[in-house]
């Protein structure tokens, strides 16, 4: 599995490193109309052709991955803080503090979460504009989804507040901020830091299936939900394979996430 998981890295860093320089690599901007040249061939000019609006469907594949792959990360850093101090307080505290706050995080577990985001996202204004559209629905994303990781991070928490280093800093004397601070945040890292991995390729699905449903990312400002989106008409592109290319790299980008928080397999 190591030589996966370097194929994977390598190809997230290659996808990275040409979304952040699609500015140089791209005929044009995403919102850019060719107006001569709507529904267009690939060419020389146009890698993967044009849209039905004449934009160059390359440019708005590149920015498309580069809003989910910089906003994705940031919603998964604030879910990943959410759940270490709902988790971390209840499991350090224990007692009363920790059974009442996994029943609100077991009663937030018990809500189908997508139907929320889409509850939420669609209470909202539609005519927002398209920066305001990318921050509300990575917002709503980190907001959304802590419950998971707030669980496990909890068990860790009653896990080391009952170990003998714990027990020996409250013994010298240490308080409640200083033992939580010094002691029992840096011990959490790894579960915080795997919480986070997993979180990234769930948040990049989700505003898929936001975007595919039309409350995702604005227009004319491209995400992978509506890139996809465009592929619902399946007979007007089965002779046009160039259209499935956002389908393809965006079952890469996720498949080459899923391979790098998979564990090497140990020797027996």
């Amino acid at each position: 599995m190591k030589w996966a998981r370097i194929t994977a890295i390598v190809f997230l860093l290659a996808v990275s490193a040409a979304c952040l320089l699609a500015n140089f690599i791209t005929p044009a901007s995403y919102a850019h109309q060719f107006r001569d040249e709507p529904d267009a061939q690939p060419s020389r000019q146009h890698v993967l052709g044009t849209d039905d609006l004449g934009r160059d469907r390359f440019s708005r594949v590149l920015y498309g991955t580069r809003v989910s792959l910089l906003l994705a990360p940031t919603a998964a850093l604030l879910s990943s803080l959410l759940a270490a101090f709902v988790g971390g307080i209840a499991g350090f505290a224990g007692g009363r503090v920790e059974r009442c706050v996994m029943a609100g995080t077991d009663l937030f577990l018990s809500l189908p979460w997508l139907f929320l985001l889409i509850t939420v996202r669609a209470l909202l204004p539609l005519n927002v504009s398209p920066i305001v559209s990318v921050l509300i629905t990575f917002a709503m994303l980190g907001c959304l989804g802590w419950a998971g990781a707030a669980r496990i991070i909890c068990a860790d928490a009653r896990s080391l507040s009952q170990s003998d280093f714990i027990l020996l800093a409250r013994a010298s004397g240490s308080s409640g901020f200083r033992l939580l601070w010094r002691h029992l945040v840096p011990n959490l890292k790894p579960v915080l830091y795997a919480q986070f991995w997993i979180s990234v390729p769930v948040f990049i699905l989700t505003e898929a299936n936001l975007g595919i449903l039309g409350l995702g990312v604005a227009e004319p400002m491209p995400s992978w939900g509506s890139l996809l989106r465009e592929l619902e008409g399946f007979s007007s592109i089965s002779g046009q394979v160039w259209q499935l290319v956002p389908l393809i790299l965006f079952i890469l980008v996720v498949s080459s996430f899923h391979l790098v928080l998979t564990k090497e397999e140990l020797p027996v």
